[in-house]
């Protein structure tokens, strides 16, 4: 497509690349970027979510391994944390994709892309099957995950800084839908056909990657000047301690929100195994929390528009300390009223924390970008630099963050393991909040912290 500064686009070509845009220039934004930002928004929502659900395939899939499978509890949660942790290794190059391709091409690739272990899937599942063929499957899903830090990155840069805390939340949120949505689709196989049916569940996705990559390769459009040097920019990002704070905050948030919502079902089997005794029991409940917690994330990412990232997070994290102590007592009481109740506030709060916690991030680089037009920095060159650091800061701290996904089901193997319950998974949770909540305070809110 062929876009003037004016924003009229007579004709669209296989290039699909705008020729001008500037988002931060108000005229420029209410004539013609805001149409083009929101077009390009929905459609990188639609492919992110996507791949969200692929990516948290098997959190529905195990529930479909009966005894026929030969597989215990630990190795479920195996299961799980496999594709977490491939999908939070690939989040840094999918992030550098999107400068090198363009965000239309990268979003068209990494939704084909997704075919893969959906047809895997489908083509393995059937008793008989050996532990690691299961163990190679459920890791290639993580391929899914990738999708975020590629989605994010590109809708970052069709934003001006204002609105990027609302956008990214609105992408990133529609995005985690994605889990609550696979979740959904399993209860719907499990109630109609069976737990004898896994196939069906990756089927279904099947014409939906197509329809998406259909949808990306024909609406989205490629930014004329995408940010390049994503591997100096990633270097300069890595030497910066505040782009650790930032990650070691996203581990506490999406890392909780996304290993709560690939084990969340396996846990109430096994922990209230008499009240879940049928796949169904607990695919019912699963899907409540990701759904509220990923619907939330852009309210999280308006709070902090408003109110300041930093503030709306230590108030997450104080929250998400409560309620996981409330989630212990109700483990250690066999409250399952109360349990649901902590968990689902869990899912909620890390939702909010996801959104507030991004938005540390462009608030971080755009001060920064300030300081040095005030030192004489041409305006445009600092405005480039910020979004580069911007996109590979986005990359890191979406991989490190995804990582806590995989600890959260290494943790509760573990602690099912040595103790039957996981009330030993909890505690260490407890503890990391309340350490995430010291660093943001000590980063960002202490008397002479450096905003």
């Amino acid at each position: 497509m062929t876009t003037t500064a004016l924003g009229t686009a007579p004709s669209r070509t296989p290039a699909a690349t705008l020729t001008h845009w500037d988002p931060e220039d108000r005229a420029f934004w209410d004539r013609t970027g805001a149409r083009i930002a929101r077009r390009n928004l929905v459609y990188s929502v639609l492919s992110e979510h996507i791949g969200f659900s692929v990516w948290s395939l098997w959190s529905v899939l195990v529930l479909f391994l009966g005894p026929r499978y030969h597989i215990d509890p630990a190795g479920k949660f195996t299961l799980t944390a496999l594709p977490t942790a491939l999908g939070a290794l690939l989040r840094l190059p999918y992030t550098f994709a999107v400068a090198r391709f363009g965000g239309r091409t990268w979003t068209v690739v990494s939704a084909l892309l997704l075919l893969v272990p959906t047809a895997l899937a489908a083509l393995v599942l059937e008793p008989g099957v050996s532990y690691g063929t299961l163990l190679a499957v459920a890791c290639v899903a993580g391929v899914g995950g990738g999708n975020f830090a590629s989605s994010m990155a590109n809708i970052n840069a069709f934003y001006p800084h204002r609105l990027k805390g609302w956008a990214l939340g609105v992408n990133a949120g529609g995005g985690n839908l994605g889990v609550p949505a696979v979740q959904l689709l399993g209860l719907l196989v499990l109630a109609t056909a069976g737990a004898t049916h896994p196939r069906l569940l990756p089927l279904l996705y099947l014409p939906l990657i197509l329809a998406a990559a259909a949808l990306a390769w024909s609406r989205m459009d490629n930014l004329p000047t995408a940010p390049r040097g994503t591997d100096r920019s990633l270097r300069e990002v890595a030497r910066d301690p505040y782009g650790w704070a930032v990650s070691a905050l996203y581990i506490g948030t999406f890392g909780s929100f996304i290993g709560f919502g690939f084990a969340f079902g396996q846990v109430l089997q096994v922990q209230f195994h008499d009240r879940f005794d049928t796949p169904v029991k607990a695919a019912a409940l699963t899907f409540l929390g990701p759904l509220l917690g990923s619907l939330l994330r852009p309210v999280g990412g308006r709070l902090a528009d408003r109110w300041g990232g930093a503030r709306v997070t230590l108030a997450t994290f104080v929250a998400m300390g409560a309620g996981t102590a409330v989630v212990l007592a109700a483990s250690r009481a066999g409250s399952l009223p109360l349990f649901l109740s902590g968990f689902i506030a869990l899912f909620v709060l890390s939702g909010l924390g996801n959104g507030s916690t991004y938005k540390l991030i462009p608030a971080h680089y755009e001060g920064r970008a300030s300081a040095a037009v005030a030192a004489g920095t041409a305006p445009a060159a600092a405005e480039a630099t910020a979004r580069r650091r911007t996109a590979a800061l986005i990359g890191l701290a979406g991989a490190v963050g995804a990582f806590g996904g995989v600890l959260v089901n290494l943790a509760f193997r573990q602690s099912f393991l040595s103790t039957g319950n996981g009330d030993t998974a909890y505690l260490a949770f407890l503890a990391a909040y309340l350490c995430c909540s010291a660093l943001t305070w000590a980063v960002w809110l202490r008397p002479g912290a450096r905003r």
